[in-house]
């Protein structure tokens, strides 16, 4: 695969997310494009983001960490993409759907570090890295048609990233209860997912142990004040104008977002 592919690949995802629009998925038709690669067309939006957006690069997040979206897939791991400064919003606000094609809102663990984590850390290490946990919440939305991807494409799509929305109340971390903390999802005041914390790769510190890993593949490390989305806890649920959405996680308290203005549905293709 060439650069100038790799670049166009590039101009495209930024193109159809500026515009909420959608595109078709490119990863079949270009022969022996590598997750490595993949991973390289990410790194390109992400600078390229930076760049025009005049943003920053905050932290990481990880997708498909439930065995039953990894199956869906095709895949046996996750994925991961990046997290930039200008991707958060207000917890608790009302936030516009205008920008978003076909948004989707997941409730995740939010953790922040105080050390590094390099190469393939234990999970002792881990746990000493983490400074604080919070609630989180992520608003996914794929750029391409009617959310349907290969893993490439969506490796290349940053991992469907959009935005993300955190709690007010930062936790330590409870190493021995972290992997059962109980979760109860709410849309407009009715229960859509009653899970824990253990959906995420049976733990949500294994889902940060593996991303240093993978990020030492690429010569990169987890550095402090990194913000990690660990991976969502329930399935992810469509947004439409007028939703209002709170999750109650044991222990680390309660988040709320709310939608309103907007399509929130595909506009149209490329």
């Amino acid at each position: 695969m060439t650069s100038i592919t790799k670049l166009s690949v590039v101009d495209e995802l930024y193109w159809a997310e500026k515009n909420a629009q959608t595109l078709e998925q490119f990863a079949n038709k270009i022969d022996g494009i590598s997750e490595r690669e993949a991973y390289e067309i990410q790194q390109l939006l992400v600078d390229k983001k930076i760049e025009q957006e005049q943003t920053e690069q905050i932290g990481w997040k990880l997708g498909l960490t439930s065995k039953a979206k990894q199956q869906m897939m095709g895949v046996h791991e996750p994925s991961y993409g990046v997290l930039l400064k200008n991707m958060y919003l207000f917890e608790g606000g009302k936030h516009d759907l205008t920008p978003y094609i076909h948004p989707k809102l997941e409730p995740e663990l939010a953790f922040v570090l105080k050390k590094p984590l390099k190469g393939s850390p234990s999970l002792e290490e881990v746990i000493d890295a983490i400074d604080f946990v919070l609630p989180a919440f992520e608003i996914i939305d794929s750029r391409f048609e009617r959310f349907k991807f290969t893993l490439l494409d969506a490796i290349a799509d940053n991992s469907s990233s959009s935005r993300y929305i955190l709690g007010n109340r930062p936790i330590k971390l409870d190493a021995d209860f972290i992997d059962a903390l109980g979760v109860i999802y709410y849309k407009n005041g009715e229960i859509v997912a009653s899970t824990t914390s253990g959906a995420v790769m049976q733990n949500p510190l294994i889902s940060i142990q593996w991303l240093a890993q993978k990020l030492h593949e690429r010569d990169l490390h987890l550095k402090p004040r990194d913000l990690i989305l660990s991976g969502s806890i329930s399935e992810a649920i469509a947004i439409k104008p007028g939703d209002f959405f709170h999750a109650s996680f044991q222990s680390l308290g309660t988040i709320s977002v709310s939608f309103t203005g907007g399509a929130a549905e595909c506009h149209s293709s490329k």
